[in-house]
């Protein structure tokens, strides 16, 4: 079996996600979407984990060529679950390609932290600078007020 789903990283933008997959916020609800989805990793944006174009204004800037040194798969799962982890990463679990900006350099994973936050060195994978500077997910925010 191929693996089918595509993380493609968008120079100086989102993450585009193609597919068989799903995505949970934080609070654990499933995000809606058809047929592809744009998730941010600038940490601007205001509809987290979705991009909403917030990476030109902030002027966030990522040209990452991906290591296709590492990786690794398995043909057991075909969907890729991707899961925000409050105030963090993105966690992603099922066969995938990740794709660089340069639409050439790629690696195949079953597992993945990704950088949501901007700040990480490692992009698009976390190296938990999101610590550091104590990045907030907006839908947990949200959700908190409302209790």
């Amino acid at each position: 079996m191929a693996v089918k789903n595509i993380i493609t990283v968008l120079k100086d933008g989102p993450l585009q996600v193609q597919g068989n997959f799903r995505v949970y916020n934080t609070i654990g609800e499933l995000v809606e979407y058809e047929g592809e989805m744009l998730l941010c990793r600038c940490g601007a944006s205001k509809n987290k984990p979705l991009c909403d174009g917030s990476h030109t204004e902030s002027g966030f800037t990522d040209s990452c060529i991906v290591d296709s040194s590492k990786g690794e798969t398995s043909e057991q799962a075909t969907v890729l679950v991707i899961s925000c982890r409050p105030d963090g990463m993105l966690v992603a679990k099922g066969p995938m390609i990740i794709v660089g900006t340069d639409g050439q350099s790629k690696v195949i994973r079953n597992k993945a932290a990704l950088c949501r936050c901007g700040a990480s060195r490692t992009k698009p994978f976390c190296d938990i600078s999101h610590k550091k500077i104590d990045f907030k997910d907006d839908a947990l925010l949200s959700k908190t007020e409302e209790q």
